[in-house]
């Protein structure tokens, strides 16, 4: 475990040495912004990675490393969570360095140390909660039920998707001996003690009208996410872990499911099973499931190992002990050549010329995606700088008798969220939008009767104001998806006011 600690160590000053490469990403502003609003849900989800941003900002800054370190912990310690399984399901010194290195390699656990958002911590505390599965069925000690109960409600003030994971325990546990779980207290004080931490955000939900629920129908309705056939779900599954880990995952979900050795833990390949299944008929989206494979790493290291060092003559045994440093080697050459892919190793010119070398197509997951030069998780890295500088041009045309009543309107959490925190440098105020819960914070006060509109047309804005003033279009960046954004300047407001113009919290229109 010295060892794991110390690759975990590493992984952690790669992530923080490579994290400020780019840009702040899309959905970090979004994080930023909430953590500035704290409360007890969000419409887009629940308030613990909002909560932690703003503590993480309050220690260390708005750096981009200092916004990314929390990613970066987290995935560094998904390392030695997956060695910790593989130690627990019988592995020994080559497992536990076996299944710490495939936790290293993999693009999603790379990707999600590289960006703050609701996936970097989803891997943690499933694997959390898969952990301590194991050690109720290994020790026979049904106490650990109530710690499982503990982590998925935190999980579920993280990210809702591990309801799912939850789902799929109790689905393996009916299935299979180890159904005497249910007879004990501790499992059903588990549960109750995740719906108690799970309460705020329920009773939030409650208030508003399950806005996160009108969200993903908004969502379906518009048709944004790409919908993948069976073959190519598939596919994308393995990319996510790297190809070359796929003989060792799917090793170990076979074991769980119908090998003796691991058969007490045979409920953890049915949640698999259980997972896999409802994302691929809801439509989720490749990564939803990305969270469930260390375990599955970890249980197929302790077979390998058992299987490259175990019983039998002495030749045979020298005979495959070679192939234990020559599959670690392969699997760091490997994670070495993709990690480009989601870590912003190379500048975007050079990333470009990369990804022609590659023998696969970088998966797209909304189609509005694929306009851009750059894959979704980098070009939206790019272009808000330059949203800022022009609205910053629309600001300084202000009198400063109109500022104080002049709010900025944004069309979306990206737009406005870069405003929030980069506009500060130019005294921009905190902006305006009825996308996703600012929606909910409103019109902050503002009349209307002077307003700085972002990404409209002048034909929608003068039918709500007498005055509308092109001030100009961001200056293009050839790596944003988002970019050429126009800023007009709006005066004497054709509706009343600003309240009276802004949809009650009843219309749904979370999206």
């Amino acid at each position: 475990m010295a060892l794991v600690w110390l690759i975990a160590l590493a992984k952690l000053f790669f992530h923080i040495y490579f994290n400020s490469r780019y840009g702040y990403f899309r959905d970090e502003f979004n994080y930023i912004a909430c953590g500035d609003h704290l409360g007890w849900g969000y419409v887009d989800q629940p308030p613990l990675i909002p909560f932690l941003i703003h503590i993480s900002r309050a220690l260390l800054g708005d750096s981009l490393r200092a916004i990314r370190f929390i990613p970066a912990l987290a995935s560094s310690l998904l390392v030695v969570q997956t060695a910790l399984i593989a130690r627990e399901l019988g592995g020994k010194r080559y497992a536990l360095l076996l299944s710490a290195i495939t936790a290293v390699i993999a693009p999603q656990y790379l990707s999600n140390g590289s960006l703050l958002g609701t996936n970097c911590l989803e891997p943690n505390l499933w694997m959390g909660c898969a952990y301590f599965v194991i050690l109720a069925i290994k020790r026979s000690d049904s106490r650990y039920w109530l710690w499982f109960g503990v982590v998925a409600g935190i999980g579920l003030e993280e990210k809702y998707s591990i309801a799912l994971f939850g789902f799929g325990v109790v689905v393996g546990l009916l299935l299979t001996e180890q159904r005497r779980a249910f007879l004990s207290k501790w499992i059903w004080l588990g549960g109750l003690a995740a719906f108690l931490i799970f309460l705020p955000n329920l009773l939030w939900n409650i208030h508003y009208d399950w806005p996160f629920l009108q969200l993903m129908r908004g969502i379906r309705a518009e048709h944004r996410d790409v919908v993948l056939p069976a073959g190519q779900y598939f596919l994308q599954q393995t990319l996510l872990v790297n190809p070359l880990t796929a003989p060792i995952w799917i090793t170990g979900l076979l074991a769980l499911l119908f090998s003796q050795r691991l058969k007490s833990y045979r409920v953890l390949g049915i949640t698999y099973l259980v997972c896999y299944t409802a994302l691929f008929a809801l439509h989720g989206k490749n990564y939803y499931l990305a969270p469930i494979y260390p375990m599955l790493l970890a249980a197929g290291a302790a077979v390998i190992e058992s299987a490259l060092s175990g019983a039998g003559a002495p030749a045979r045994q020298a005979r495959l002990h070679w192939l234990k440093p020559v599959i670690v080697l392969i699997l760091l050459a490997s994670g070495a050549h993709l990690a480009p892919i989601v870590v912003p190793i190379l500048s975007p010119n050079k990333f470009l010329a990369y990804t022609k070398t590659l023998p696969f197509k970088l998966p797209v997951m909304e189609h509005s995606h694929a306009r851009a030069a750059l894959p979704q998780w980098y070009s939206d890295q790019f272009g808000w700088k330059e949203i800022v500088d022009e609205t910053a041009v629309a600001w300084n045309k202000l009198s400063p008798a109109e500022r104080p009543d002049c709010g900025i309107f944004a069309q979306d959490y990206g737009q406005a969220g870069a405003i929030d925190l980069l506009g500060s440098q130019y005294g921009l105020p905190k902006s305006l939008s009825g996308h996703q819960t600012w929606f909910l914070w409103g019109p902050r006060g503002y009349s209307g009767n002077c307003m700085i509109v972002l990404d409209d047309t002048r034909e929608n804005l003068e039918a709500l104001w007498n005055s509308v003033e092109y001030v100009g279009t961001s200056a293009d960046n050839p790596y944003a998806l988002e970019k050429n954004i126009d800023v007009f300047i709006c005066r004497g407001a054709k509706f009343g006011t600003m309240a009276d113009l802004w949809p009650k919290p009843g219309i749904k229109r979370w999206h």
